[in-house]
Protein backbone atom coordinates (compact mmCIF):
# COMPACT_ATOMS: atom_id res chain seq x y z
CA UNK A 1 0.00 0.00 0.00
CA UNK A 2 1.31 3.42 -0.95
CA UNK A 3 1.26 6.53 1.24
CA UNK A 4 -1.02 8.28 -1.28
CA UNK A 5 -4.69 7.54 -0.40
CA UNK A 6 -5.84 8.54 -3.88
CA UNK A 7 -3.43 6.09 -5.52
CA UNK A 8 -4.51 3.38 -3.09
CA UNK A 9 -8.12 4.02 -4.03
CA UNK A 10 -7.29 3.96 -7.75
CA UNK A 11 -5.57 0.58 -7.35
CA UNK A 12 -8.52 -0.71 -5.29
CA UNK A 13 -10.97 0.42 -7.96
CA UNK A 14 -8.96 -1.26 -10.75
CA UNK A 15 -8.90 -4.53 -8.80
CA UNK A 16 -12.59 -4.23 -8.08
CA UNK A 17 -13.38 -3.83 -11.80
CA UNK A 18 -11.26 -6.88 -12.61
CA UNK A 19 -13.10 -8.93 -9.99
CA UNK A 20 -16.53 -7.84 -11.20
CA UNK A 21 -15.77 -8.61 -14.85
CA UNK A 22 -13.91 -11.90 -14.23
CA UNK A 23 -15.21 -15.02 -16.03
CA UNK A 24 -16.98 -16.23 -12.87
CA UNK A 25 -17.62 -12.83 -11.32
CA UNK A 26 -21.08 -11.54 -10.37
CA UNK A 27 -21.91 -10.66 -13.97
CA UNK A 28 -21.80 -14.34 -14.86
CA UNK A 29 -24.64 -15.43 -12.56
CA UNK A 30 -27.55 -16.57 -14.73
CA UNK A 31 -29.75 -18.30 -12.17
CA UNK A 32 -30.40 -19.10 -8.51
CA UNK A 33 -32.63 -22.18 -8.38
CA UNK A 34 -34.21 -23.16 -5.04
CA UNK A 35 -34.54 -26.92 -4.82
CA UNK A 36 -37.82 -26.58 -2.94
CA UNK A 37 -39.27 -25.25 -6.21
CA UNK A 38 -38.25 -28.46 -8.04
CA UNK A 39 -39.40 -31.44 -5.94
CA UNK A 40 -38.51 -33.84 -8.74
CA UNK A 41 -34.92 -32.55 -8.75
CA UNK A 42 -34.94 -31.42 -12.37
CA UNK A 43 -33.93 -27.78 -12.82
CA UNK A 44 -34.65 -26.27 -16.25
CA UNK A 45 -31.49 -25.92 -18.37
CA UNK A 46 -29.34 -27.38 -15.57
CA UNK A 47 -28.06 -30.93 -16.16
CA UNK A 48 -28.36 -33.67 -13.56
CA UNK A 49 -30.87 -34.35 -10.81
CA UNK A 50 -30.55 -32.27 -7.64
CA UNK A 51 -32.28 -33.26 -4.39
CA UNK A 52 -31.91 -31.98 -0.85
CA UNK A 53 -31.18 -34.61 1.79
CA UNK A 54 -30.78 -33.06 5.22
CA UNK A 55 -27.39 -31.38 5.44
CA UNK A 56 -26.38 -32.37 1.92
CA UNK A 57 -27.49 -32.14 -1.68
CA UNK A 58 -27.46 -35.32 -3.76
CA UNK A 59 -26.47 -34.80 -7.38
CA UNK A 60 -27.20 -37.66 -9.77
CA UNK A 61 -25.82 -37.56 -13.31
CA UNK A 62 -25.57 -39.72 -16.42
CA UNK A 63 -22.80 -39.54 -19.03
CA UNK A 64 -25.13 -37.47 -21.24
CA UNK A 65 -25.20 -34.73 -18.61
CA UNK A 66 -21.45 -34.14 -19.07
CA UNK A 67 -21.02 -33.01 -15.47
CA UNK A 68 -17.64 -33.07 -13.79
CA UNK A 69 -17.02 -33.01 -10.05
CA UNK A 70 -13.54 -32.10 -8.88
CA UNK A 71 -12.47 -32.32 -12.51
CA UNK A 72 -13.66 -35.90 -13.00
CA UNK A 73 -16.72 -36.97 -15.06
CA UNK A 74 -19.67 -37.88 -12.87
CA UNK A 75 -21.75 -40.97 -13.54
CA UNK A 76 -23.99 -41.92 -10.64
CA UNK A 77 -24.38 -39.76 -7.57
CA UNK A 78 -22.33 -37.55 -5.30
CA UNK A 79 -23.20 -35.83 -2.03
CA UNK A 80 -22.44 -32.11 -1.87
CA UNK A 81 -22.36 -29.48 0.82
CA UNK A 82 -22.55 -25.72 0.38
CA UNK A 83 -19.76 -24.15 -1.65
CA UNK A 84 -17.90 -21.58 0.43
CA UNK A 85 -14.79 -20.91 -1.64
CA UNK A 86 -14.22 -18.84 -4.80
CA UNK A 87 -16.62 -19.63 -7.64
CA UNK A 88 -13.85 -20.84 -10.03
CA UNK A 89 -12.95 -23.46 -7.41
CA UNK A 90 -16.47 -24.79 -6.97
CA UNK A 91 -16.67 -28.56 -7.39
CA UNK A 92 -19.29 -28.96 -10.12
CA UNK A 93 -18.89 -27.88 -13.75
CA UNK A 94 -20.91 -28.46 -16.90
CA UNK A 95 -20.07 -27.06 -20.33
CA UNK A 96 -17.91 -24.32 -18.84
CA UNK A 97 -20.58 -23.29 -16.33
CA UNK A 98 -19.99 -23.59 -12.60
CA UNK A 99 -22.89 -25.08 -10.66
CA UNK A 100 -22.60 -23.79 -7.12
CA UNK A 101 -24.47 -25.22 -4.14
CA UNK A 102 -25.96 -22.58 -1.84
CA UNK A 103 -27.74 -22.81 1.51
CA UNK A 104 -29.76 -20.03 3.14
CA UNK A 105 -31.76 -20.48 6.34
CA UNK A 106 -31.97 -24.23 5.81
CA UNK A 107 -33.02 -24.06 2.16
CA UNK A 108 -30.82 -25.35 -0.67
CA UNK A 109 -30.26 -23.79 -4.07
CA UNK A 110 -28.07 -24.25 -7.12
CA UNK A 111 -26.50 -21.21 -8.72
CA UNK A 112 -25.33 -21.17 -12.33
CA UNK A 113 -22.31 -19.05 -13.26
CA UNK A 114 -21.78 -18.78 -17.02
CA UNK A 115 -18.81 -16.79 -18.42
CA UNK A 116 -20.85 -16.31 -21.62
CA UNK A 117 -23.73 -14.58 -19.83
CA UNK A 118 -25.37 -11.68 -21.62
CA UNK A 119 -24.68 -9.37 -18.64
CA UNK A 120 -20.96 -10.07 -18.78
CA UNK A 121 -20.82 -9.58 -22.54
CA UNK A 122 -22.66 -6.24 -22.24
CA UNK A 123 -20.62 -4.92 -19.29
CA UNK A 124 -19.29 -1.43 -20.01
CA UNK A 125 -17.88 -0.63 -16.59
CA UNK A 126 -19.22 1.19 -13.56
CA UNK A 127 -19.99 4.83 -12.98
CA UNK A 128 -17.73 5.77 -10.08
CA UNK A 129 -17.25 9.11 -8.35
CA UNK A 130 -13.59 10.26 -8.32
CA UNK A 131 -11.83 9.96 -4.99
CA UNK A 132 -12.68 12.74 -2.54
CA UNK A 133 -10.93 12.88 0.85
CA UNK A 134 -14.02 14.60 2.25
CA UNK A 135 -15.72 11.20 2.32
CA UNK A 136 -13.08 9.50 4.48
CA UNK A 137 -14.72 9.96 7.86
CA UNK A 138 -13.58 9.12 11.40
CA UNK A 139 -16.13 6.79 12.92
CA UNK A 140 -16.96 5.00 16.15
CA UNK A 141 -18.18 1.41 16.43
CA UNK A 142 -20.78 0.80 19.11
CA UNK A 143 -21.40 -2.91 19.66
CA UNK A 144 -24.76 -4.05 20.90
CA UNK A 145 -24.83 -5.02 24.57
CA UNK A 146 -26.52 -8.30 23.71
CA UNK A 147 -24.02 -9.06 20.96
CA UNK A 148 -25.49 -10.14 17.63
CA UNK A 149 -29.17 -9.63 16.87
CA UNK A 150 -31.08 -10.91 13.83
CA UNK A 151 -33.83 -8.95 12.13
CA UNK A 152 -35.98 -9.83 9.14
CA UNK A 153 -35.42 -7.70 6.04
CA UNK A 154 -36.71 -7.92 2.51
CA UNK A 155 -34.27 -9.29 -0.06
CA UNK A 156 -33.90 -8.46 -3.74
CA UNK A 157 -35.89 -11.57 -4.72
CA UNK A 158 -38.91 -10.38 -2.73
CA UNK A 159 -38.47 -12.79 0.19
CA UNK A 160 -37.71 -11.83 3.78
CA UNK A 161 -34.63 -13.33 5.44
CA UNK A 162 -32.70 -12.84 8.63
CA UNK A 163 -29.91 -10.25 8.72
CA UNK A 164 -27.46 -10.52 11.61
CA UNK A 165 -26.35 -7.20 13.08
CA UNK A 166 -23.78 -6.64 15.82
CA UNK A 167 -23.76 -2.91 16.41
CA UNK A 168 -23.63 0.45 14.70
CA UNK A 169 -21.06 2.87 13.38
CA UNK A 170 -21.45 6.57 14.08
CA UNK A 171 -19.85 9.34 12.04
CA UNK A 172 -20.40 13.02 11.31
CA UNK A 173 -21.39 14.52 7.95
CA UNK A 174 -21.32 18.32 7.82
CA UNK A 175 -21.39 18.51 11.60
CA UNK A 176 -24.36 16.18 12.14
CA UNK A 177 -24.07 12.64 13.51
CA UNK A 178 -25.35 9.73 11.44
CA UNK A 179 -25.34 6.02 12.15
CA UNK A 180 -25.44 2.76 10.21
CA UNK A 181 -26.26 -0.65 11.64
CA UNK A 182 -23.54 -3.16 10.78
CA UNK A 183 -22.67 -6.83 10.80
CA UNK A 184 -19.26 -8.05 11.95
CA UNK A 185 -17.51 -10.45 9.58
CA UNK A 186 -15.37 -13.41 10.67
CA UNK A 187 -12.18 -11.34 10.26
CA UNK A 188 -13.54 -8.53 12.42
CA UNK A 189 -14.30 -6.17 9.54
CA UNK A 190 -17.71 -4.53 9.30
CA UNK A 191 -20.46 -4.68 6.69
CA UNK A 192 -23.32 -2.26 6.18
CA UNK A 193 -26.19 -2.20 3.69
CA UNK A 194 -27.21 1.41 3.24
CA UNK A 195 -29.13 3.88 1.13
CA UNK A 196 -28.89 7.67 1.03
CA UNK A 197 -30.52 10.66 -0.61
CA UNK A 198 -29.00 9.74 -3.99
CA UNK A 199 -30.29 6.14 -3.99
CA UNK A 200 -32.52 5.29 -6.93
CA UNK A 201 -31.61 8.58 -8.58
CA UNK A 202 -27.93 9.13 -9.34
CA UNK A 203 -26.90 5.89 -7.62
CA UNK A 204 -28.23 2.34 -7.42
CA UNK A 205 -31.14 1.82 -5.00
CA UNK A 206 -28.76 0.77 -2.20
CA UNK A 207 -25.09 0.00 -1.70
CA UNK A 208 -22.71 -1.90 0.54
CA UNK A 209 -19.96 -0.50 2.75
CA UNK A 210 -17.17 -2.60 4.26
CA UNK A 211 -15.17 -0.68 6.88
CA UNK A 212 -12.11 -2.38 8.38
CA UNK A 213 -12.09 -3.94 11.83
CA UNK A 214 -12.39 -1.26 14.51
CA UNK A 215 -9.44 -0.47 16.76
CA UNK A 216 -9.50 -1.59 20.38
CA UNK A 217 -11.07 1.73 21.39
CA UNK A 218 -13.83 1.38 18.77
CA UNK A 219 -12.51 3.94 16.33
CA UNK A 220 -12.90 3.02 12.68
CA UNK A 221 -12.44 4.70 9.32
CA UNK A 222 -15.66 5.07 7.33
CA UNK A 223 -14.59 5.58 3.71
CA UNK A 224 -17.55 6.18 1.40
CA UNK A 225 -15.17 6.36 -1.56
CA UNK A 226 -15.27 2.57 -1.30
CA UNK A 227 -19.05 2.26 -1.29
CA UNK A 228 -19.86 -0.82 -3.37
CA UNK A 229 -22.59 -1.78 -5.74
CA UNK A 230 -24.26 -4.91 -4.33
CA UNK A 231 -24.12 -8.14 -6.34
CA UNK A 232 -27.75 -7.74 -7.44
CA UNK A 233 -26.72 -4.60 -9.35
CA UNK A 234 -24.81 -6.92 -11.69
CA UNK A 235 -27.25 -9.84 -11.97
CA UNK A 236 -30.92 -10.17 -11.05
CA UNK A 237 -30.41 -13.62 -9.54
CA UNK A 238 -28.60 -12.50 -6.39
CA UNK A 239 -30.63 -12.24 -3.18
CA UNK A 240 -29.05 -9.14 -1.62
CA UNK A 241 -30.67 -7.84 1.57
CA UNK A 242 -32.20 -4.39 1.47
CA UNK A 243 -31.04 -1.79 4.02
CA UNK A 244 -32.38 -2.54 7.50
CA UNK A 245 -34.43 0.08 9.34
CA UNK A 246 -32.21 3.03 10.25
CA UNK A 247 -29.76 2.54 7.37
CA UNK A 248 -31.20 5.08 4.96
CA UNK A 249 -29.18 8.26 5.38
CA UNK A 250 -31.12 11.51 5.02
CA UNK A 251 -28.20 13.22 3.27
CA UNK A 252 -26.69 12.56 -0.18
CA UNK A 253 -23.48 10.52 -0.34
CA UNK A 254 -22.04 11.32 -3.80
CA UNK A 255 -19.09 8.95 -3.43
CA UNK A 256 -18.01 5.47 -4.45
CA UNK A 257 -19.59 3.21 -7.04
CA UNK A 258 -22.85 4.67 -8.33
CA UNK A 259 -24.33 2.30 -10.93
CA UNK A 260 -23.44 0.30 -14.03
CA UNK A 261 -22.41 2.26 -17.09
CA UNK A 262 -24.85 2.01 -20.01
CA UNK A 263 -23.83 -0.70 -22.47
CA UNK A 264 -23.40 1.87 -25.22
CA UNK A 265 -20.54 3.55 -23.32
CA UNK A 266 -18.01 0.86 -24.14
Amino acid sequence: MSTDPQQDWKHWHEQRTETVSAPYGPLSLTGTHWLSDYPEGRIPDVPGRWTADGDEVVLTASPEDRITVDGEPLTGEVRLTADTGPIPESRVEAAGRRLVVLRREGLWAVRVFDPESSARRAFAGMEVTPYDPKWVLPGRFRPYDAGRTTIQVENADGRERGLGLAGEIAFDIDGAEHTLRVAVEDDGSLWAVFADATSGDSTYRFRFLRPPAPAADGTVTVDFNRALLPPCAFADHFICPFPPPGNTLSVPVPAGERRLSPAGDR
